[in-house]
């Protein structure tokens, strides 16, 4: 399935602070993550082409066929998966500033910066039975960039040091072992932490403070 996805990727992310705007009104059933009505996929098809279809079949087929797989082996299908998805500025590819997408903007506009391709994988993982708890979005900087930079973590084991899923090195590594990134803060559906060090950092309320994250999930769950 991956071979639907194959293109060259750009290996810079931009991350700014703009207001969101909310460009596609094609959003995926709340039912789940891939609960494509043929309704929907024809809209998709006339909007965006044929490809799109299969793009978002392709994610269908990796959540449906893969829910037996270890968390391990669900975690790098995923990663694998999205990775293959160009890099776009947001505003090359949304025309604004900061715009954080859905994975079904990401696979149907084929395209996304390194907030999408986190988010992205995120929402996959969790469609695929890894706990919400097991993971965060974390906001970086990446050192080798000397830019802002957002990556996905899970944690094989509660308290244990993170697995760092990302679009600019492809090779799933411990937190650890990423010297070339500094983490700042981190989310999920659940939480905010401010980083500390490379650890999970310390609580500072909900991840609803977050305001493009609160519309991100709406818009996921319309």
């Amino acid at each position: 399935m991956f071979s639907l996805l194959r293109q060259g990727r750009r290996r810079l992310c931009g991350l700014g602070l703009g207001v969101l705007l909310s460009l596609l009104p094609l959003t995926a059933s709340a039912k789940s993550l891939v609960d494509f009505s043929p309704a929907l996929l024809s809209r998709v098809e006339a909007k965006f082409g044929t490809q799109a279809v299969l793009r978002l079949n392709a994610l269908k087929k990796l959540i449906e066929t893969n829910q037996n797989m270890t968390e391990m082996e669900k975690v790098k299908e995923v990663n694998d998966f999205f990775n293959l998805v160009p890099y776009y500025t947001d505003i090359v590819h949304w025309k604004v500033e900061d715009y954080w997408a859905t994975p079904f903007e990401k696979l149907t506009t084929f395209g996304g910066d390194c907030e999408d391709y986190a988010i992205a994988k995120y929402f996959s993982l969790i469609e695929l039975g890894i706990p919400d708890d097991r993971m965060r979005i974390m906001y970086v900087k990446a050192l080798n960039w000397n830019q802002a930079h957002m990556v996905l973590t899970y944690f094989p084991q509660p308290r244990s040091i993170p697995l760092v899923l990302d679009n600019l090195n492809p090779e799933i590594l411990p937190a650890n072992k990423r010297k070339d990134l500094v983490p700042v803060y981190s989310f999920n559906g659940d939480g905010l932490w401010l980083a500390k060090e490379r650890g999970t950092g310390k609580r500072v309320g909900s991840s609803g403070k977050l305001g493009l994250w609160t519309d991100l999930r709406r818009r996921v769950e319309q």
